[in-house]
């Protein structure tokens, strides 16, 4: 499954994207955060307050309680402010 990355999301974790495989019980976007967030200190300070964080599966935004299963691409993203 590939992950994308932006903004301080990105430069936090240090890649814009990443090929992963995910184990087994990680089937929400919840399940997810979680467990990109025990994958290193980066992930951890990136990811240290999930619900801020906002996902695309598939180039659509998700809640967190979504399903992962036959997702192609997840973006993760900062919080949007409008302009």
């Amino acid at each position: 499954m590939k992950l994308s990355y932006f903004a301080w999301v990105r430069e936090r974790i240090g890649k814009s994207d990443e090929e992963v495989a995910l184990p087994a019980g990680v089937e929400t976007v919840s399940d997810l955060l979680d467990w990109l967030r025990s994958r290193g200190e980066n992930y951890e300070y990136a990811l240290q307050v999930p619900e801020i964080i906002r996902v695309a599966i598939d180039q659509e935004h998700v809640d967190h309680s979504e399903r992962l299963a036959g997702a192609g691409e997840i973006a993760l993203f900062p919080p949007m402010t409008g302009g």
